[in-house]
């Protein structure tokens, strides 16, 4: 193999490695926004119950001091 063909095949690991290196970073993010949407809609649907349960409280204050 001379070196040109040695230099040719050590770009084309180099290119390999940099690709797959890409993709799984990108797995990486992927999944770390998945994560943080389904954190996101956890936290939302605690704030909705909350609020419901404020509300309701406040619909029995309400209702027992008439």
């Amino acid at each position: 193999m001379n070196q040109s063909q040695n230099i040719s095949q050590q770009a084309g690991q180099v290119t390999g490695q940099a690709q797959e290196k890409g993709s799984n970073m990108m797995d990486k993010a992927s999944n770390i926004a998945q994560s943080a949407k389904e954190s996101c809609q956890e936290a939302g649907q605690q704030m909705k119950e909350k609020a419901q349960e404020a509300a309701n409280a406040a619909r029995s204050t309400y209702e027992a001091k008439k």
